[in-house]
C-alpha cells in the first residue's frame, strides 16, 4: 500500500479534550528503518493524564497524539526493515539513538536523541503510528491472547521491570511497593516472580482488593495511619514471616507526595529505595539517612529496550495477569476515559482499542 488513512485524537492544549484527527501517512516516505505499526491497543497512563490535566510539557509542541503504550501489527515498512512486515510487536515506550555515549554506556533510557511517542512524535492513540524500527520487540508466537493487552507491557509492566533489575531483587528480598495501581501492581507481580516476599501499601481499598485477587497476603491502607505507625506494620509483617530486617528494596510507585516521604522513611539500614512514581511536587526529607543507614536510592526513568525481550517472554509465560489487570475500551471513548482518570476512578489500566478493530479479537 502507498498510502495508509490514519485515524487519532489529539491533545490541543491543556485541560482541553483530546479531539479527533484524520492524516495520511504516505508510506513512499518512510525513511529506511521505519516501520508503519497498525495499533492494536495503547494504554492510558498517568503520564497522559500529566500531559493534558497537570502542565506537564510535551517535547513537540501541540497538537499531538499522546499515548506511548503500544502493541499493534506492521503493516508497511522502509526499505530495510521489511523483514518487520506482518510481525505482531510491542513498541518500547523510549526509542533510543542507539549510537550515543549513554546508549554505548548501558543508559539508553536516557537518551538525549530518543523518541518518545505521544511526547516528541505522534503516539498511539491512534489506528497506525509510525516509528523506527530497531526496537521493536517481537510477541512470542505461543502468545494466545489479546495482542491490545500487551501494550502495557511498553511502559506500566516494563518501568518497574528495569527498577526491579537495578535493585539486584532476588529470592527472598523484601519488597515493599508503595502505590498498588498499574504500574506498583505490576512491580509486585514481577518481584513475586523474582521470588521476592512483597508487602504491598496503598490510601485505596479497591486497589488492595484487586492485590488481595491476585494472591497478594501482605497489604496495608495506609489512608488512616502516619508513617511512623505505618513502619511499625511493616516490621510486624516482617517480624511475623522472619523475613530480613534489613537490605528492604522499597519502590515508590505512587507518583504522589504522601507516598515519596513514605518510602523515604521506611528507608533502613542498607536498604535500595527506588522512585518509580512522578509528581510535580516537592517533598522535605532528611537526605542524610541515605548515609546514617548506608542506604541508596536511584530514579527509574522507563526502560532500556535492550531488557523488553527477557520480559515479554515472561509477561507471555504468565509472570503478570493481565486479564484481570487490563480493561479494554474503544479508541473513541477516550475523552470519558481520560476524565475517569483525572478524577482517580479508573481501577484496571485501560487500553484503547481503535474502533475499527474493537471486537475483531
Amino acid at each position: 500500500m502507498s498510502e495508509i488513512q490514519v485515524t487519532g485524537w489529539e491533545m490541543y492544549e491543556v485541560n482541553s479534550a483530546p479531539r479527533k484527527r484524520q492524516w495520511v501517512i504516505d508510506c513512499s516516505q518512510l525513511e529506511d528503518d521505519e516501520v508503519v505499526v497498525q495499533v492494536a491497543g495503547c494504554g492510558v497512563c498517568h503520564t497522559d493524564l500529566g500531559f493534558l490535566y497537570h502542565g506537564v510539557a510535551t517535547k513537540h509542541e501541540l497538537p499531538l497524539v499522546l499515548g506511548h503504550e503500544i502493541s499493534g501489527t506492521v503493516v508497511a515498512s522502509g526499505t530495510k526493515a521489511s523483514q518487520w512486515n506482518g510481525i505482531d510487536v510491542v513498541i518500547p515506550a523510549v526509542l533510543p539513538c542507539g549510537i550515543c555515549d549513554d546508549c554505548i554506556s548501558g543508559r539508553s533510557n536516557v537518551c538525549r536523541d530518543q523518541i518518545m511517542p505521544g511526547n516528541d512524535v505522534d503516539g498511539g492513540f491512534a489506528s497506525h503510528i509510525r516509528v523506527p524500527s530497531r526496537w521493536l520487540v517481537a510477541i512470542p508466537d505461543d502468545y494466545k491472547g489479546d495482542i491490545a493487552q500487551l501494550s502495557v507491557v511498553a511502559d506500566a509492566i516494563s518501568t518497574p521491570w528495569q527498577a526491579l533489575a537495578r535493585a539486584e531483587v532476588s529470592e527472598g528480598d523484601v519488597c515493599i511497593i508503595i502505590g498498588c495501581g498499574g504500574v506498583g501492581g505490576y512491580c509486585a507481580q514481577l518481584a513475586r516472580s523474582l521470588g521476592a516476599n512483597v508487602i504491598g501499601i496503598d490510601v485505596s481499598e479497591g486497589k488492595l482488593q484487586l492485590m488481595e485477587n491476585l494472591g497478594f497476603n501482605h497489604l496495608i491502607n495506609s489512608s488512616e495511619s502516619n508513617d511512623r505507625d505505618l513502619k511499625k506494620q511493616v516490621r510486624e509483617i516482617v517480624r511475623a514471616n522472619e523475613w530480613s530486617p534489613t537490605a528492604w528494596k522499597i519502590f515508590e510507585c505512587s507518583g504522589h507526595v504522601s507516598g515519596q516521604t513514605l518510602a523515604f522513611t521506611l528507608v533502613g539500614p542498607s536498604a535500595t529505595l527506588a522512585i518509580v512514581g512522578f509528581t510535580m511536587d516537592k517533598v522535605t526529607i532528611r537526605i542524610s539517612n541515605l548515609m546514617a543507614f548506608d542506604a541508596k536510592a536511584f530514579g527509574n526513568w522507563g526502560c532500556q529496550p535492550e531488557l523488553y525481550p527477557e520480559l515479554l517472554e515472561k509477561v507471555v509465560a504468565g509472570a503478570v495477569d493481565l486479564e484481570n489487570t487490563t480493561e479494554l475500551r474503544k479508541l473513541s471513548d477516550i475523552c470519558e476515559v481520560f476524565e475517569a482518570g483525572h478524577h482517580g476512578k479508573l481501577g484496571a489500566r485501560v487500553v484503547l482499542v481503535p474502533d475499527e478493530l474493537w471486537g475483531v479479537n
